[in-house]
Order: C-alpha cells, then structure tokens, then sequence
C-alpha cells in the first residue's frame, strides 16, 4: 500500500506556478523549485515526475485559477456584459501584477510552445476555450438585438481573442490603464447594435 504524502499538493503546484510564472519554464531549475516549494528533488519527481511534467500540472492549476474561473464569473452575466466584464478583469489583473508577469498561458505560448508540440496543444486548447466563450456570448448578443450583426459571431470572436492577446503581452511592458483599455475600447464599440430608429 502507498504512504499517504505527508504534504499539501494544491499547496505545493500554487508555490510551483509561482516559481515558473515568475522566472519562465527554462530559467526555473529543479533548484529553485525544490526552494519554492520546501520539498526534495526525490519528492518533486516521485510526486510530478519531471520538471516539464510539473509544468504543465501548474499551468493547469493556472489555467483553472484564473482563465476557466473568469470564464465561469463572467459567464453569468448577459452577453455584451459578459465580454465586458471579462476584459476588465483582464485590465485590473494587470495593473496589479506588480512584478509585470503577464498571463502565464500567454508565457507559455511565446516561450515553450513554439518547441514543444505537447504545450502547443494545450495552449491551442484554452485559447479555443476563450475564444468559445467569446463566440458563445456574442451569438446570444445577436440573438437578442443587443450586439452587432454586422460580422458573424466567429469573425467577432477571433478578433476579440487577437485583441486579448494582444493586450496580455502590452501589459508585460506597459502595464498603463489607458494603454490597456484604449487598445479594448474600439473592439467593445464595435460590438455595439446599431440604435432602432
């Protein structure tokens, strides 16, 4: 029979996806994980397996944190409301990232999964999530008269997703309320139905 880990596992992934946000997957040694985290190397790797493997567990726990819980809080909301809503949440994250970490998915996306097809996957997964969430609101929205019809749903929702992308990667350098949501602004109007007359 296995022993029973004589330590917290969300405890130790949360002090992980610390260590990998901060520093990036390449500049973050075992060292500085088995520091992070007050385990051992045997105990990292009997519990994660390898440092890639650790990776992608606390990007998920990531991902889960802070993509799907946004997606889940503003999907409640009516859908213009709901988009809204998403990228001011995107915004204030940013402007209180005082290390100007940015969006560890975003990380991911620049740094490993350019040479990493399993990473590539998994990055191509969550942003059809966002992007899904974008198409989902957007549909209900021209569905009843309160978004522009103007474009179809999934021109819009690709579009939205360039622009959240874009903003992400500004926020590392330029993390400036008015850079953040003037890049946003336009792409909220355009979204606008036109006024019954």
């Amino acid at each position: 029979m296995a022993r029973p880990r004589e330590f917290d596992e969300g405890a130790v992934l949360d002090k992980a996806v610390q260590c990998f946000w901060n520093r990036g997957y390449e500049a973050t040694s075992v060292r500085d994980l088995i520091d992070q985290t007050g385990l051992t190397g045997a105990s990292l790797y009997n519990a994660f397996g390898d440092k890639r493997a650790l990776y992608q567990k606390a990007l998920d726990r990531y991902v889960d944190r802070s993509v799907a819980q946004r997606i889940r809080h503003c999907g409640i909301l009516p859908p213009k409301q709901a988009i809204a809503a998403f990228f001011a949440d995107i915004v204030e994250r940013s402007l209180n990232d005082r290390q100007h970490k940015g969006c560890m998915l975003v990380n991911t996306a620049l740094e490993v999964a350019p040479h990493d097809p399993g990473f590539q996957e998994i990055v191509a997964k969550v942003l059809n999530q966002i992007e899904g969430f974008f198409f989902q609101h957007l549909k209900a929205g021209q569905a009843d008269g309160s978004i522009t019809a103007s474009m179809p749903a999934e021109v819009l929702a690709r579009h939205l997703l360039g622009v959240l992308m874009g903003v992400r990667v500004l926020a590392r350098v330029k993390p400036e309320r008015e850079l953040l949501e003037g890049a946003i602004a336009p792409a909220l109007a355009f979204l606008d139905a036109p006024a019954a007359t």
